[in-house]
């Protein structure tokens, strides 16, 4: 037997002084070992992968991840240990009902991190699709937040919608000056070509409209500017409101916020929730393998050799017991005894002073 088969019997808890002595049971043990290994090293693979959404440090990741796979072995190793065949399944069974309930709870924990990293193009994809429904959302609290900007752009709107009245207007007098010099008969015109006292009369109204959309453009461009400015400041405002929720957005990347996902992506995706499910089972049935092995083999040689190994040190604790409480029984008869002697000793002593006086 080498070193590496020594070792997976360590792995499944059995006595290898014992397992020596039944060599058909080597191959079995040396199975539930290598189950129990291939477990701690799945639980530190998944455990280090959702570390690595949580620290930077790969020797920070690295040292956790050890004592995580630690642990799960040591827990594995004990679950196998303490369970006896007794040739009697109910009994057994009813043993091992914890343990499988404890195997059921680490395979869970040991699964799920090893379905983020199998997924995790899915999940990137649907914290993509979160993340912009979040800054729609933000964007549109932020504007809520800021009404006066929509009064703004209705003023500056108004402006702008007098300056093309006035446009308008001084248009319309242009249209009607060229019809009366033209000799264009309308209801307004003459039908007369030529400078008369009507295009004249057309003329002044002409001049008098572009002082007017002069003036009102002037006048209604400087206030559409400093209502700009106004908006302009208050859109700065809502980009630093909107930037300081962005530095938590950018790291909502983290172990919640990827469950989050994968669990939003299972009630959407009915193909990646029975494969999640599936996943599931798999590590269900590794972690449970150890003791559904055991529970389904049969009483062998080894266990009546371990029965009669503890039974001897039993049966040795008890002689000993037996000895020492017999050897304490004959030192107290021995004392008193000798401390009767002295007693009787004492009274004659005592009486022959009495005597003598």
């Amino acid at each position: 037997m080498n070193n590496f088969e020594k070792f997976l019997i360590f792995c499944s808890g059995a006595y290898l002084p014992l397992v020596r002595r039944c060599p058909a049971s080597i191959n079995r043990f040396m199975g539930i070992g290598a189950t129990v290994l291939f477990t701690a090293i799945f639980a530190g693979l998944a455990v280090s992968y959702a570390l690595s959404t949580v620290f930077s440090s790969f020797w920070v990741i690295l040292g956790i991840a050890l004592i995580w796979a630690l642990m799960i072995f040591n827990l594995d190793r004990y679950i196998v240990s303490t369970l006896k065949k007794q040739d009697q399944f109910f009994p057994e069974f009813k043993q091992a009902l914890p343990r499988l309930v404890l195997a059921l709870l680490i395979a869970l924990v040991i699964a799920k991190p090893l379905e983020l990293r199998i997924f995790e193009k899915e999940i990137n994809r649907e914290l993509d699709e979160q993340r912009l429904a979040t800054i729609e959302n933000s964007r549109e609290k932020i504007a809520a937040g800021y009404p006066e900007i929509n009064e703004l752009e209705s003023k500056i709107e108004n402006l702008r919608a007098g300056i093309a009245a006035k446009e308008d207007f001084r248009n319309q007098k242009q249209v009607e000056y060229d019809q009366e010099r033209f000799g264009v008969k309308t209801e307004g015109t003459t039908g007369l070509a030529g400078i008369g006292i009507n295009a004249e009369k057309k003329e002044k109204q002409l001049d008098q409209a572009e002082q007017d959309y002069q003036y009102t453009q002037k006048l209604n461009e400087g206030r559409i500017q400093d209502l700009e400015e106004e908006i302009r400041r208050i859109n700065v405002l809502k980009e630093q409101e909107f930037q300081n929720q962005m530095v938590s957005l950018d790291a909502y990347d983290g172990l919640a916020a990827r469950l989050q996902a994968f669990r939003d992506l299972m009630l959407k995706n009915t193909a990646i929730y029975w494969a999640n499910w599936m996943i599931v089972f798999l590590f269900v049935m590794i972690e449970m393998a150890p003791i559904l092995v055991k529970l389904m083999g049969s009483r062998g040689p080894y266990d009546q050799l371990l029965d009669f190994h503890e039974a001897g040190i039993v049966l040795t604790g008890e002689e000993q017991w037996y000895k020492k409480s017999g050897d304490s029984a004959v030192r107290k008869e021995v004392f008193d005894g000798l401390y009767d002697k002295r007693k009787a000793r004492r009274v004659d002593f005592e009486l022959g002073m009495l005597g003598e006086k």
